[in-house]
């Protein structure tokens, strides 16, 4: 069984998830820590719990969503994971940080590109990427089939979707990821959003306003 923790960071309050299983070797999700409080706060948990970073993936590289990612490839040597689509946003983050007034990420010199279906070993376990272009255009979610949920990234929030108009973005795009490539997945399933309260596929079915037929 896999367990999720969810530590919020930097300005924009990014979900940074852990996931691990009964081995210890954990998967980060969208390294968000910013400073060095934020930094302490990662390394602390996976210390404090003996966990072993194996992994090191980006939903998007939207510039919240990667500034931790030079930290972890200090501390553990792990180097970024994203789809290939995402490669102008890690080409311009360090001018996009200047524009936000965030530190510039530094972006490690190696990274690791994904595909759709394409399963994210660690320990016992695997994540299964699904490809969900929309917010941007190399945007992926991970899937868990069998503990039942899905980390979402900026694609579906709590009755709300993420955004389409910053470079790259496709309003129909988003839609159309949400409804043929989530909404297929069971009602029970828990969406872990990179902003904000966790969710379902089911309660976002029944009340997300912007999907709604």
């Amino acid at each position: 069984m896999l367990t999720v923790e969810i530590l919020t960071f930097n300005p924009f309050q990014l979900n940074t998830h852990i996931i691990y299983d009964e081995t210890g070797e954990c998967v980060i999700i969208d390294a968000g820590n910013s400073d060095q409080g934020e930094d302490n706060r990662l390394y602390n948990f996976i210390t404090s719990n003996k966990l072993k970073p194996v992994r090191l993936i980006n939903t998007h590289c939207h510039i919240d969503h990667i500034l931790g990612n030079r930290f972890l490839f200090e501390k553990f040597k792990l180097n970024p994971e994203c789809h290939g689509d995402e490669k102008l946003n890690l080409d311009t983050a360090d001018g996009i940080s200047e524009y936000f007034g965030v530190k510039k990420p530094n972006n490690p010199p190696s990274v690791k590109f994904l595909k759709n279906g394409e399963k994210v070993f660690f320990g016992n376990s695997f994540l299964e990427i699904i490809f969900t272009p929309g917010h941007s255009p190399g945007h992926i979610v991970l899937y868990s089939n069998e503990s039942k949920f899905l980390i979402s990234g900026d694609v579906l929030f709590f009755e709300s979707i993420g955004r389409t108009d910053l470079p790259g973005g496709n309003y129909q795009k988003l839609l159309e990821s949400i409804k043929s490539k989530l909404f297929i997945l069971p009602d029970d399933v828990t969406v872990y959003p990179g902003h904000g309260q966790t969710t379902s596929i089911g309660h976002e079915k029944r009340n997300n306003p912007f999907i709604r037929d």
